[in-house]
């Protein structure tokens, strides 16, 4: 993992998840400084107690408390053998994270880890994928078996590289999470299908409501946000379409014909 991250001396490297610092120590030789991020006490003192005294204490930074409730600092890399249970909250705050970093090599479950990489039409692509993907691109690096664990887990895990876009691209992501959500929700129906939800459906017209009274504009006469809806699907050609073969230009396709007829999506 460390190899695959193409670390230089200068870097300063997030890892989440010391343990007992096996990985750190590594790093530590390798690069500028290493913040390392653990929620548990105990692994902390442990971790403390392994550089104490050495060169090393001075280039280790330690945040104590859950990852997902920090402000991370700068970093130039980030290096984890993550907690399956909070990948998917970690990797958007990690894209979502400024200024950008350079890339992350993290290992994930093996079927959390094929599911960033998933494309169009394949079984396991879900909107996991398609926003990920939006924001980096994503790799495979390489399966890691259960027995390389003491004690061997009951899953696979599998180490993934990624790589944010920079700059990201020109989209609003809120509207397109918004977006993406509602299509996923179903992935084998048609948008159509999808967007005919009621509870789709009131959220719509809520927010076009909003975005007319923000604007001091009347609600045109006879508004109805069913029609408005087929219309643009109609216009775009995209009802029958679905979101389990729609890739990133299909999804932005559809987020700027409802967007530039005043339809938002939160």
């Amino acid at each position: 993992m460390l190899d695959k991250a193409g670390l230089r001396p200068t870097d300063v490297v997030l890892e989440i998840g010391p343990g007992t610092g096996n990985m750190t120590v590594k790093l530590l030789e390798k690069v500028k400084k290493v913040v390392a991020c653990e929620i548990d006490p105990r692994l902390v003192a442990e971790l403390q107690k392994r550089v104490q005294g050495t060169p090393m204490q001075s280039k280790l930074q330690i945040l104590i408390g859950d990852v997902l409730k920090a402000d991370l600092p700068f970093f130039d890399c980030c290096v984890a053998n993550m907690p399956y249970q909070i990948s998917s909250p970690f990797v958007f705050k990690l894209l979502l994270h400024r200024p950008f970093f350079r890339c992350a090599v993290l290992m994930f479950q093996l079927e959390f880890a094929q599911r960033l990489v998933a494309k169009p039409g394949d079984k396991l692509y879900c909107r996991l994928s398609v926003n990920t993907q939006l924001l980096a691109r994503v790799d495979m690096l390489m399966k890691v078996g259960k027995n390389n664990f003491r004690p061997p887990p009951k899953v696979e895990s599998s180490v993934v590289r990624i790589e944010p876009r920079n700059p990201s691209p020109p989209i609003n992501y809120t509207e397109w999470d918004g977006l993406t959500r509602i299509a996923f929700l179903r992935k084998n129906k048609t948008l159509a299908a999808a967007f005919k939800q009621t509870s789709v459906m009131t959220a719509l017209e809520q927010n076009f409501k909003m975005q007319c009274s923000l604007k001091n504009q009347d609600l045109p006469e006879g508004f109805s946000i069913k029609e408005k809806v087929e219309g643009i699907l109609a216009k775009i050609d995209a009802g029958a379409k679905r979101a389990r073969t729609m890739d990133i230009d299909d999804f932005m396709a559809v987020l700027h014909a409802f967007n530039s007829e005043g339809i938002h999506f939160s």
